[in-house]
């Protein structure tokens, strides 16, 4: 069977930005923040095909190979004030908290109780709070349901409704790369229920969460890309989309643009053009407001070997149920009917008392919590919010306000930062992932938190699911080569002013250090990551001395 012949139905809506990023494959390894408006060519690697709509940035560059030894608490302390002194960070606000865990002492902190903007760092406590109270063995779920059973000769006299619970699981990133397994997966076990024909019509029933398809506080900018994907019980490829763009075969000739997965019913409006080789890229892509048709112009150099970015998806319900029927066909379940979605509670109608004709289940939450945490994937953050929302009970302090799935979900947050020591007035959470604004945290509050999770039953589990520095996610390309390659595990954050890193590092001694490091407020071209937090992450992994 070749799954690649599937087609989908997707209905879009985005706004006006500019695409500029490195044309490399995608893998989940980027940040979530907006990118600049032009980039030159860059040569990618041979492959342009990718597991996951997460594009990868340059490598960014260690801030020394190796960080010279600190002896005395004195001197690490010294060392850290003048990297915090730099003259490039006196407009900045940074804070910084290390402890030790062996002993309990802080080494160092600065500006530890302001509350600052945590970016990424914010998926540390939905993730921690989901590890909590659904388990690491937790598995999310979508049925396949039908008011009848099909007949003798595999026929269903009604309507198939496929009710989502969120399982972000059905994407080429949890399958190889291939962005259509996930739904051929569900497409199998229904087709394998004895079920041959549906003479009503494909349903998809997107109720399971309330609200919003979007996080509280994420500005619009963000939702054109990929970092700004929907939120939807039925998730499918990340709910978004990958677009390869490369030249044409001479000057002046109109690009060649491409998506992934394939989507025949999309609109492209191509006017990117073809430029003399050597010509810095410049791309610009629009969609209007829930049009199927997707606007891309600018110039492209014709040595230049393509660019590949990601753009989010609207409706991706829609798409789900499209892909679907177009697998079920490929199993020779037919449907007569139409294909919709509900997404609206009033009007579906209750599972209840329906067959469930079929069944697939997620990976366990901790494979769903390494490939949140690692790429730092802001959809998922999302899901598994609105998940704790919809599965754990609401706290007795919930009040009218506590509105929707994400509404509940908060609440459930906040009640585990309680449990965990975290100071309430320390924490002010808007959204799951950190992509809104209006999140503010200390990094007090991070300590406390990472603290408390190292004493954890499922510690194992969140310690692995932190990027590791110089191996894997986030950090993958950071650190590499020096004292905390393979050694700091930590969550990264990066916005637009807000560049973060918390987690636990070994020093060199063979103590057990937990820090977080938070800069806002930089100027566009001081570089915190290169300059402010790896160099201090280094110096924590290279103190020889003792808190």
């Amino acid at each position: 069977m070749n799954r690649r012949l599937i087609s989908v139905i997707i209905s879009a809506c985005l706004g006006t930005a500019s695409l500029s990023a490195s044309p490399s494959r995608w893998v989940p390894q980027r940040e979530r923040k907006a990118t600049s408006a032009t980039q030159s060519a860059v040569a990618p690697p041979a492959q342009e095909a990718s597991p996951s709509p997460t594009p990868t940035p340059a490598p960014t560059p260690a801030p020394e190979r190796t960080a010279s030894t600190t002896r005395t608490l004195a001197e690490l302390q010294t060392r850290i004030v003048e990297i915090l002194h730099k003259p490039e960070f006196a407009p900045a606000i940074v804070a910084v908290k290390v402890a030790s865990l062996d002993t309990g002492r802080v080494l160092f902190e600065e500006n530890a109780h302001k509350l600052v903007r945590p970016a990424s760092n914010m998926k540390l406590y939905t993730v921690a709070t989901a590890l909590d109270r659904l388990t690491p063995d937790f598995r999310f779920s979508t049925s396949a349901y039908a008011r009848s059973k099909p007949d003798q000769d595999g026929t269903l006299r009604g309507d198939l409704t496929i009710y989502g619970r969120g399982d972000p699981s059905l994407a080429a990133r949890f399958n190889n790369g291939d962005y259509l397994k996930g739904i051929d997966d569900l497409a199998t076990k229904i087709a394998n229920s004895g079920l041959k024909r549906v003479e009503g019509d494909l349903i998809g029933d997107e109720t399971y969460f309330t609200g919003p398809p979007y996080g509280s506080g994420w500005e619009w900018e963000d939702l054109t890309w990929y970092y700004g994907a929907e939120v939807s019980s039925l998730t499918v490829n990340d709910n978004a989309l990958d677009l390869f763009i490369k030249p044409g075969a001479q000057v002046g000739a109109p690009a060649l643009i491409t998506t992934g997965p394939s989507i025949p019913y999309l609109t492209i409006v191509n006017h990117v053009t073809t430029a003399a080789k050597g010509t810095r890229r410049s791309l610009t892509i629009y969609r209007p407001l829930a049009v199927n048709t997707l606007e891309v112009s600018g110039t492209i150099a014709l040595d230049d070997r393509g660019y590949t970015g990601g753009v989010g998806v609207a409706r991706p319900g829609l798409m789900f149920m499209n892909m679907l029927r177009a697998a079920l066909q490929q199993h020779g379940v037919k449907i007569k009917g139409q294909t919709r979605t509900i997404t609206d509670r009033a009007t579906a109608g209750t599972v209840s008392d329906a067959n469930e004709l079929a069944r697939l289940m997620s990976p366990p939450f901790s494979v769903v919590a390494a490939n949140t945490l690692k790429p730092s994937q802001n959809l998922y953050t999302e899901i598994i919010l609105r998940t704790l929302g919809e599965i754990v009970p609401s706290p007795p302090t919930a009040t009218p306000a506590v509105r929707n799935s994400e509404d509940a979900g908060l609440e459930v947050v906040k009640v585990f930062l309680r449990e965990a020591g975290v100071n309430p007035d320390t924490v002010v959470l808007s959204d799951g992932s950190g992509l809104s604004r209006n999140d503010m945290i200390s990094v007090d509050s991070n300590v406390q938190l990472l603290t408390y999770m190292s004493r954890h039953k499922y510690f194992a589990t969140w310690k692995d699911a932190l990027p590791i520095a110089g191996v894997d996610g986030t950090l993958r390309n950071r650190m590499r080569g020096t004292v905390a390659e393979n050694n700091l595990r930590a969550k990264t954050g990066s916005l637009a002013s807000a560049s973060s890193l918390s987690g636990y590092v070994t020093s060199a001694a063979g103590e057990n250090l937990v820090f977080s490091i938070i800069v806002n407020n930089y100027p566009s071209d001081a570089e915190p990551r290169t300059n402010c937090i790896d160099p201090i992450a280094l110096l924590l992994a290279s103190f020889a001395g003792h808190s």
